[in-house]
């Protein structure tokens, strides 16, 4: 590829490096970018998220999303998972 020293000055992450160095489709299902998506929120998820919400957004002293993540039923998700999810609703 003649123009691959272009690439080498604009990296986007360690998975785009790895590619061009292996080869492009290299990376195997469920590798770099794909891995790091978050997996949709269902419906039940976000009712569960709105009444936790609803439950603890008056509680003086305490962070909200830090208790929502503590009673939250899905335990893989992140606090930046659980405030995104929050703004969008």
């Amino acid at each position: 590829n003649k123009k691959a020293f272009v690439e080498l000055l604009f990296w986007k992450s360690p998975a785009a490096v790895r590619e061009m160095t292996e080869g492009y489709g290299s990376l195997r299902e469920g590798e770099g970018a794909v891995r790091s998506r978050a997996p949709p929120w269902t419906p039940q998820e976000e009712q569960e998220l709105r009444e936790l919400y609803c439950k603890y957004k008056e509680v003086e002293g305490q962070d909200v999303v830090t208790a929502i993540l503590a009673q939250l039923p899905a335990p893989g998700r992140t606090r930046r998972q659980v405030v995104k999810q929050l703004v969008r609703l």
